[in-house]
């Protein structure tokens, strides 16, 4: 995803934000982005629970029979 946002330029992001704005209107748009907002901060938050539970069982079992 970042070689697809490293392509946009100011333009293309402008384009887009007023598209944004005409498909969903000025009353929306703070609902939406804190709707996205907490989705990402939930994503991430799981994310490192993952981790942290991997790193557990990592460092809690023995090294694998070779």
């Amino acid at each position: 995803m970042a070689g697809f946002v490293s392509g946009l330029g100011w333009q293309e992001i402008l384009i887009i934000l007023l598209l944004v704005l005409l498909l969903f209107g000025a009353k929306r748009l703070p609902e939406l982005a804190r709707s996205l907002g907490q989705g990402i901060r939930e994503f991430r938050k799981s994310v490192k629970e993952i981790s942290e539970d991997a790193r557990d069982d990592d460092a809690g079992s023995p090294g694998k029979p070779g």
